[in-house]
């Protein structure tokens, strides 16, 4: 288990939690863990819920576009079957995450599990042993209170 990170506050933040259920079980313990989260970090969630974990950037894209939100959370869950959608899934989701992050600067929390089995993603999900939703908030608020110090700077 690696070392958990410092917690930094982000006060007020709206964060938009932009859940993909395909593994309900998975996504309903990440977000229990990014509820608590939220709540270390001062920051107010909301959630929309899409499809698949493909979709979750283009609905990032969208909420950008129309709304005020200071950062996004990213929560899913891919396993591992037996072609390989499993790689385009994985692969595109994290590419189009990272393309809105450095492209467009948005604060996200990537909090899609990729893993080989559901026992691994319930390990990682689960908010006591894992807590990859909390995780996940944790890093957007983090990249939030970076964006509102440059803010201050400029």
């Amino acid at each position: 288990v690696g070392q958990r990170s410092e917690v930094v506050q982000a006060p007020g933040a709206r964060i938009l939690l932009v859940v993909a259920p395909y593994y309900r079980s998975i996504t309903d313990m990440m977000e229990s863990g990014a509820h608590a989260a939220a709540a270390i970090v001062g920051a107010k969630l909301e959630k929309i819920v899409v499809p698949g974990a493909f979709e979750i950037p283009g609905a990032i894209a969208a909420a950008a576009r129309i709304a005020t939100y200071e950062g996004f959370v990213a929560l899913g869950c891919v396993v591992r079957g037996e072609t390989s959608h499993y790689d385009y899934v994985c692969g595109e989701s994290a590419r189009g995450l990272m393309d809105l992050t450095i492209r467009d600067g948005l604060a996200i929390g990537y909090g899609i599990l990729t893993v080989n089995t559901l026992a691994q993603a319930e390990e990682r999900a689960d908010p006591v042993r894992g807590d990859k939703g909390g995780e996940s908030v944790k890093a957007a608020a983090a990249m939030i209170a970076l964006k509102r110090r440059y803010a201050e700077t400029a």
